[in-house]
């Protein structure tokens, strides 16, 4: 496994965005910009966030979609994913998605900013963009390359088990979060697209990120925790600005909107159902999740639209895939529903309901919706009485507790869609028969487990698990 800058993604970033010319300048003059031998660390930086825009918006999270019930394949691959045809082949681009585009840059944009005597801020952001792919990377494949990751002498790092590989996970951040603490060694001035340099916002994403993965290891107690430090406003969220430069608009827009791809895909006839609020339009009324207290009218607008292809993601002008619509990669509503899930789990009933309800607040204001009309939006707080037996959440008598907690697992369904958290919580939660999301595989009686390991790495990485885990391998963390 070897690791390199990723120079068309650097290129086209630079093109995209309208940055400074690599060749306007006169000692540059002779520098061909499409093959650069070496750059200054803060351009390595810009690659690894383009990078981590690719993994966490665009076909990690479409597949990761299909796998727990959000989006349907209709033709070509995607089809074939959606009947979980697949074959170590179709997993090369996404694994280096993780390993190139996002985390070696991130890596050599340490190492040149500390080669450079610039440490610090720096080195804490990069630490969290490392700690951001590596848990995407874990959780999607299970065991990964850790420890010989970043040392690009080493032609076959091992692989450690994924339980340890959540432990270091939060070692790094707890580096990177002190790092951000000593305010100095800020990258130069627009190099961090995402925050440019604000340290509140970046040390708050470390915490969300920490209680990501408490989440994914089931600490509910410790996820609790660190999202009470993690992001606090939706301003601190983390989104992947776009642009109308073909090349810098929003993923999911290239895809449907402006590539030859989009009627491979639509988003499934179950989680339509659970939005639309229509009679006429919906594929199951029974699923719609409103109710007195609950008009997802604005959200299912804001979200979806019904074209010549089927139900698929709203490419409009300010919905979520319009063209210059940023893209969720950890953000506020995720926060505030870890606070709701693991306070209901650590702490009790009272705890979940009332950080469910400032959830529930931060909607009824727009929440993260755009271009929204207010006469269909309502968010009305729950009492504790709708999660009694007979009550608007519970009508079919779980106790109150799984019926509050039924109702964060579905929301945190919808919130989340299109992110690859949205796998991880069909798995983490797929026991829990009573409360889980009822995805329903597509074919056979399984669902997809896990990413499998692609060809690339099987050919040229002798510590490859051995025997290879299957589509419906449980992770170890999944177990």
């Amino acid at each position: 496994m070897k690791y390199y800058i990723n120079a068309l993604t650097l290129f086209i970033f630079i093109i995209s965005m309208g940055c400074e010319s690599l060749v306007g300048l006169d000692d540059n003059i002779n520098v061909n910009p499409n093959n650069p031998t070496d750059t200054e660390y803060q351009n390595i930086l810009v690659t690894a966030e383009v990078g981590q825009i690719i993994l966490q918006t665009g076909e990690s999270a479409r597949r990761a979609g299909i796998f727990a019930g959000t989006h349907t394949g209709i033709d070509r691959q995607h089809e074939g994913y959606t009947t979980y045809t697949v074959t170590t082949t179709d997993f090369n681009d996404l694994w280096d998605d993780v390993f190139i585009n996002a985390y070696r840059n991130a890596v050599l944009t340490q190492e040149k900013a500390e080669e450079a005597g610039v440490t610090g801020v720096t080195t804490g952001i990069t630490q969290v963009l490392q700690a951001l792919t590596l848990g995407t990377g874990t959780a999607l494949y299970g065991d990964i390359p850790f420890d010989e990751l970043a040392d690009i002498s080493i032609d076959n790092p091992g692989f450690e088990d994924q339980t340890a590989v959540y432990g270091k996970l939060q070692d790094l951040l707890d580096d990177a979060i002190a790092n951000l603490a000593t305010g100095t060694g800020r990258p130069a001035s627009g190099a961090d697209f995402f925050f440019d340099s604000d340290v509140q916002a970046w040390t708050q994403v470390a915490y969300t990120l920490k209680a990501r993965y408490y989440m994914h290891t089931r600490n509910y107690a410790a996820a609790y925790e660190a999202a009470q430090n993690g992001i606090s406003t939706f301003d601190n969220s983390l989104y992947a600005p776009h642009f109308d430069a073909l090349e810098a608009s929003n993923l999911n827009w290239q895809f449907f909107a402006n590539g030859t791809r989009g009627p491979d895909l639509v988003v499934s006839d179950f989680i339509i159902s659970i939005l639309n609020p229509g009679s006429g339009s919906s594929p199951d009324i029974t699923n719609y999740r409103g109710n007195a207290k609950t008009d997802e009218t604005a959200r299912y607008n804001y979200l979806f639209e019904s074209n010549a292809v089927g139900f698929q993601p709203n490419q409009s002008p300010g919905a979520f895939a319009g063209q210059t619509t940023s893209a969720p990669i950890v953000t506020y509503q995720e926060n505030l529903l870890i606070l709701a899930e693991a306070g209901l789990r650590a702490e009790g009933f009272s705890t979940g309901l009332t950080q469910l309800n400032e959830f529930r607040s931060f909607m009824a204001d727009g929440g993260y919706l755009e271009n929204f009309n207010p006469a269909n939006l309502q968010y009305d707080a729950y009492e504790a009485a709708d999660f009694d037996t007979g009550g608007i959440e519970n009508a079919d008598g779980l106790s109150a507790e799984n019926a509050l907690l039924r109702e964060i697992l579905q929301e945190r369904y919808v919130t989340l869609f299109s992110t690859i958290e949205v796998f991880n919580d069909t798995r983490r939660t797929q026991s829990e028969t009573a409360v889980r999301v009822p995805v329903e595989p597509n074919v056979g009686d399984r669902l997809p487990q896990r990413f499998i390991y692609p060809q690339s790495e099987i050919d040229r990485n002798s510590n490859i698990p051995s025997p290879l885990p299957t589509l419906f391998d449980e992770t170890e963390v999944n177990q």
